[in-house]
């Protein structure tokens, strides 16, 4: 960033004539930043009796709401300015309708990226309010459970036996080879053609395999889509009966939900989002909530960007890996899916025992099933 894109994103749009005399306009790359600037501390103008229509004409998007304003503040700003910006529309511009007003918040469309803005503001939602958050969480939460445990749960509720053929028809259980064998003395040699006369399919292996599984849950400021889909994934590994699930969350504290594991509502409720990263904490304190280590599956769920000592977070891996608990370190994933860590970290954990991958929740489910076979 330039020098004049840094003083026009500080003085404001009332700066821009002058600064592109001095031929030090905003660039391009920086308009959604100043947008996002503008929706809050334009306001300042305003306290002050200076009128908004003096503003120049532009042919900008369509205006921010407050809840696509909270979602761009977020992605553009790192974490501790993040912080300043929302304290500032609370405290100092009175920005409370999404937080205050029922009738503001059951206006507002119900999806993941409301979800994201409810958690950041968790400690503001009182009263009515809290009960219609509750709600919205609970209606997005069901929405994506309802995409992704039909995949999950075939791909983890029993491995296909191919001893034993169930009477069950299913599509994915179809045996092929063995419906060729079983109808080979109904072949019509006159047409030359194969008579069906019964399918086989495979019956599911539905043998309990004792294994817990534990997520650690980076919930710094940036994770919020990761530990939404942490907490769904929780409640569909902790509806099948081959895994004990307990689930830690964690900042620079160290917060355990295991209580709530089959209820990511609950749990997302209890979620804080914001503050920094101590991961080498987290996975001290899962350590000692290990009780098989060789049935023991731990997922950390981070970026990988540790605020505390690096050397502390390579010894917890270490240490975990020693006891031969199976350790898989995911990548947090942007709203398009793309990873976003740090590399340089999680090769470092990779070399002393961490399985690293950047995995959607239907892949993580294909993972843990090859661990457990």
């Amino acid at each position: 960033m330039s020098t004049l894109d840094r003083w026009r994103l500080m003085l404001g749009k009332f700066a821009d004539q002058r600064l592109q005399g001095s031929g030090g306009g905003l660039s391009d790359a920086y308009g959604r930043m100043d947008r996002a600037l503008e929706f809050l501390y334009g306001r300042e103008y305003q306290g002050r009796g200076l009128r908004n229509d003096l503003a120049p004409g532009s042919l900008d998007p369509s205006q921010l709401t407050l809840v696509t304003w909270l979602s761009e503040v977020r992605e553009l700003f790192p974490n501790d300015t993040v912080e300043i910006i929302e304290k500032h529309a609370l405290d100092r511009y009175g920005l409370t309708e999404l937080v205050t007003d029922p009738q503001t918040l059951e206006r507002l469309e119900p999806n993941q990226q409301l979800l994201r803005t409810l958690l950041a503001l968790r400690n503001h939602l009182h009263g009515e309010v809290l009960h219609l958050a509750r709600r919205i969480v609970k209606q997005v939460v069901d929405e994506i459970r309802s995409k992704l445990e039909p995949e999950v749960r075939q791909t983890l509720s029993g491995r296909l036996n191919r001893f034993r053929h169930s009477p069950m028809a299913a599509a994915q259980n179809f045996d092929p080879i063995g419906t060729l064998r079983k109808n080979l003395k109904h072949y019509d040699r006159q047409r030359q053609q194969l008579v069906i006369e019964q399918l086989r399919f495979f019956e599911r292996n539905t043998r309990r395999l004792p294994w817990d599984i534990i997520l650690c849950v980076d919930q710094s400021g940036s994770m919020a889509d990761s530990v939404i889909h942490s907490a769904v994934m929780a409640g569909i590994l902790a509806g099948l009966p081959a895994f004990r699930v307990k689930i830690v969350v964690f900042d620079t504290n160290v917060v355990d939900l295991s209580a709530y594991a089959d209820d990511p509502v609950e749990m997302l409720m209890r979620v804080q989002l914001g503050g920094g990263t101590d991961i080498g904490q987290a996975l001290r304190y899962c350590s000692q909530l290990v009780e098989n280590p060789h049935r023991t599956v731990l997922v950390l769920v981070t970026d990988f960007c540790e605020g505390a000592a690096p050397a502390e977070l390579v010894r917890a891996v270490a240490k975990l890996a020693e006891t031969r608990v199976k350790v898989l370190g995911l990548a947090a994933l942007d709203g398009q899916a793309h990873p976003m860590y740090d590399r340089q970290m999680a090769e470092r954990l990779a070399a002393c025992g961490m399985e690293i991958a950047a995995l959607t929740p239907q892949r993580l489910a294909h993972w843990l099933l090859k661990v457990i076979s």
